[in-house]
């Protein structure tokens, strides 16, 4: 039988290895030169950039694709423990480690606010109530029964997940500093920490439980590895091809059809397109049911995102591998990219320095460099042609002033990309950096269903769907589909 998967990104790639381990055929299908979905890499005048996720965590994940055939993840992909996590620095000079131990972290919270130790104590042991229902027992759990999302309110309502993820670290914290820095993790994910909901607030855990980890090579390093572990195990990919449209008949998806006309045949279909482009513009809208039409309609989506690669022709020893740069605002900024769809001159940033951690990834006696600005979706009516040079000039002269002095002067070999560019090279709605939002009304049941209503034989997985973005989640999603399908027959 054979298994169409359209998408190469985590959420594909980790489908079509636990198909082709359930004895299917598999086809992997991408549009772009290579494989990883928005985990590309740029390489240009001898730097290399991670184009896409660079905190990995959770890494048992990406270790089971290789146990699935008796391989083990550590023979081909080096993963090197980060510490700190992320360095947050404050528009007054101030800064705060966060990672290791928690005592490590305990340690950075007496010198910054003592008060809050016992605060942060409780924090985080919410935090692994949050995560014990949220990641361990639901994750890879399929919400397609509305009956299964209500036997999940009592303890969610227990845990108090009707707050936002803003009102729980303000439940345990009083310094500002600190509730903005234990705040931040949602934007990881595509959310604004005022209207996320709580259940979020596991991935404090998550990082504690596993660590947070840098690949040496980077991402694209891991999307290798498992591009080398797909070829072993005789799964066709087709790069540069586009699915523009599904095959169905009589409530089945039968097959794909390519933009060059091409046709494949499947008995089962696994898309990692983005869920909203899917049902919108690569399924036929009389062929899908009332539910899936008024998810779309009502669909929040995440922000968008600029995102600046450059390299210096200088090295800056003190920058951390993680760098969260917090401006004067918050609450009111997020409100701008969220709700106004407005740009703000004073914005929030996360630098991020693979050099700090893998010298390869510039020449000698420079530093490799992205910096990622959230910025409205394509909602917002913003000319990115031209607001796109003038953020990046005003992203320079930020970081010029604060943790990269004279960068003005060392910057080289820089360009950006844009939500316009999130259109474009991955087929994102309203160039979405993450889907849809992790609001309450967009999560489990909620969110678009592992397996699609009202049409037989498709998945999906990937950020819009259960049980969100980022690396933890996209390849969650996989392990949700893989629940809902029969080993192949004779195998």
């Amino acid at each position: 039988m054979q298994v169409v998967v359209i998408g190469g990104g985590f959420g594909g790639i980790a489908s079509a290895l636990r198909m082709r381990a359930k004895g299917y055929s598999v086809t992997l299908i991408d549009r772009c030169d290579r494989l990883g979905g928005r985990a590309q890499v740029f390489k240009k005048d001898g730097f290399i950039h991670d184009a896409g996720p660079t905190v990995i965590t959770a890494p048992f994940l990406i270790g089971e694709l290789f146990q699935l055939f008796n391989e083990k993840m550590e023979d081909y992909i080096q993963l090197i423990p980060l510490k700190p996590w992320y360095r947050f620095v404050y528009a007054d000079g101030e800064h705060f480690d966060y990672g290791g131990s928690a005592e490590d972290t305990i340690k950075e919270i007496r010198r910054i606010a003592p008060d809050d130790i016992d605060g942060y104590k409780r924090l985080l042991a919410h935090s692994k109530s949050l995560f014990d229902i949220g990641f361990t027992k639901l994750s890879a759990r399929p919400f397609n029964s509305f009956i299964l999302m209500l036997k999940q309110i009592p303890i969610l309502i227990s845990l108090k997940s009707y707050n936002t993820v803003w009102q729980f670290v303000s439940s345990h914290l009083k310094n500002e500093k600190l509730k903005r820095a234990f705040s931040i993790q949602p934007l990881l994910v595509g959310g604004n920490p005022f209207d996320t909901t709580s259940i979020y607030s596991l991935i404090h855990f998550l990082e504690y439980s596993f660590g947070v980890f840098f690949a040496k090579g980077g991402t694209g390093a891991i999307v290798e590895s498992l591009n080398c572990l797909m070829k072993r195990n005789d799964i066709k990919i087709i790069m540069r091809q586009t699915v523009s449209s599904l095959q169905i008949t009589n409530g089945k998806a039968v097959g794909v059809i390519l933009e060059n006309g091409d046709y494949h045949k499947a008995d089962i279909i696994i898309s990692n397109a983005d869920a909203p482009f899917l049902y919108s513009k690569m399924t036929p809208k009389h062929k899908l049911p009332i539910i899936t039409k008024t998810k779309l309609s009502k669909a929040h989506y995440s922000m968008g995102l600029f995102v600046l690669y450059f390299g210096t022709n200088k090295i800056y020893e003190n920058v951390a591998h993680h760098t969260i740069i917090l401006g004067n605002s918050y609450e009111e900024l997020l409100k701008d990219i969220f709700h106004r769809k407005t740009l703000n001159d004073d914005f929030s940033l996360y630098l991020h320095r693979p050099t700090a951690t893998d010298k390869s990834f510039a020449p000698e006696n420079c530093d490799s460099f992205y910096v990622l600005c959230p910025v409205p979706n394509l909602k917002a009516e913003i000319d990115w042609q031209n607001e796109g040079k003038k953020l990046e000039k005003k992203i320079i002269k930020t970081l010029s002033k604060s943790v990269l002095p004279n960068l003005e002067d060392t910057i080289v070999s820089n360009f950006f990309k844009t939500p316009e560019d999130f259109k474009n090279d991955y087929l994102s709605m309203f160039g979405a950096g993450f889907s849809i939002a992790p609001l309450f009304r967009q999560s489990a049941w909620f969110r678009f269903h592992n397996k699609a209503e009202g049409i037989k034989n498709l998945y999906l997985v990937g950020a819009g769907t259960h049980p969100g973005a980022g690396l933890p989640g996209v390849l969650s999603s996989a392990k949700v589909v893989d629940t809902m399908i029969e080993r192949c027959d004779g195998v």
